[in-house]
């Protein structure tokens, strides 16, 4: 492959044949779905590349009132920008106050022609936005209270759904400004540390990703949003979270233990089927031979400071300058399609 930006031409051919879980918005006053256009160019890209190629990409973990941190430290480091900006909605008073930022920053860096993703480490609706860590977001909904979360008209159905009103402001300026959002909303849905995880079966953690989706496609109209459902190599009861193909476009994994080895690659390619599949959080990066050998991977995203201390400057850098993977440079114009 060449320096250059070139688009892959299979990508935008296939558009028409994917149908996204973001393609839809609901029509309240009719009681019916409102076709949208047909699929996102940034969620066309990634089915094209599969096989041949793979996005670099890396969160920006708080502060939010430094957006780019990471972004940058990575390219002072390796003299390119990676392929996805990451950011956060986060918890606790400064990083509230800071998510414009935060917001301005994904907008600059889908114009500068990053591919662009969003997470949600987010206060329990039982507690205040500006919560702990710990007794926060790792806390534990009471069964009772979880029933009332996923009950429509609910206590806590209701509050959720005004924390949402709240994100979909912030989602709505990206929309309103064309930006398409890798949207990842509860990340390692199998993780029960956290208080939106560990909980299997048709009213668990996938009710409430279903519910949200709903919520955010439906009654706000975010259609610019791509979903990632995502689940971590820690179980293989991935199966007991899936919110249901219709809910997600692309399967992010996890990889904090031996999520790279070859049984576990198999396992994922049996859930994503024939649908994108990324590394959606990492510490340590993949080697361009893992990529080789397992080519499914649509993208790869390491975890902030994490890619610095568990990688050594070597690492990086035969990573970043491998002709597989795909920095921000040789990503094509997405604001035109």
């Amino acid at each position: 492959m060449t320096s250059g930006r070139r688009v892959p031409s299979v990508a935008w051919a296939i558009v028409a044949l994917l149908a996204p879980a973001s393609a839809h918005a609901f029509d309240e006053a009719t009681g019916t779905e409102k076709a949208q256009p047909a699929v996102p160019a940034v969620l066309a890209y990634l089915h094209g590349i599969v096989g041949r190629s793979v996005v670099s990409g890396i969160h920006n973990r708080e502060p939010n009132s430094r957006p780019d941190l990471q972004t940058n430290q990575l390219h002072d480091m390796t003299g390119r920008f990676p392929g996805i900006w990451s950011g956060d909605f986060l918890f606790g008073d400064a990083n509230i106050n800071s998510r414009w930022a935060m917001i301005y920053e994904c907008k600059n860096q889908w114009d500068r022609g990053s591919i662009v993703h969003l997470m949600m480490h987010v206060a329990p609706p039982n507690q205040p936005e500006d919560c702990a860590w710990e007794g926060g977001i790792l806390s534990h909904l009471s069964d009772q209270d979880w029933s009332d979360l996923i009950t429509d008209g609910g206590k806590l159905n209701t509050a959720w759904k005004a924390r949402l009103d709240d994100y979909a402001v912030y989602l709505a300026y990206l929309k309103g400004n064309g930006v398409q959002v890798l949207f990842r909303p509860f990340h390692e849905m199998n993780q029960g540390r956290f208080w939106w995880g560990g909980r299997k079966g048709n009213r668990g953690t996938a009710k409430l990703y279903q519910l949200t989706h709903d919520y955010l496609t439906r009654a706000k109209g975010l259609t610019n949003l791509i979903w990632i459902w995502d689940m971590q190599d820690m179980s293989r009861d991935f199966r007991d979270y899936n919110p249901g193909g219709a809910y997600w476009d692309i399967f992010a994994f996890d990889v904090y233990g031996p999520g790279y080895s070859q049984n576990w690659y198999d396992y994922v390619l049996s859930i994503a089927g024939d649908k994108p599949m990324a590394i959606g959080e990492c510490s340590k990066l993949p080697t361009v031979e893992l990529l080789q050998s397992q080519p499914r991977w649509c993208f790869f995203m390491s975890w902030a400071e994490l890619t610095f201390t568990d990688n050594t400057r070597q690492q990086i850098m035969d990573l970043y300058r491998s002709p597989k993977v795909i920095t921000r440079e040789r990503l094509p114009n997405f604001k035109d399609r």
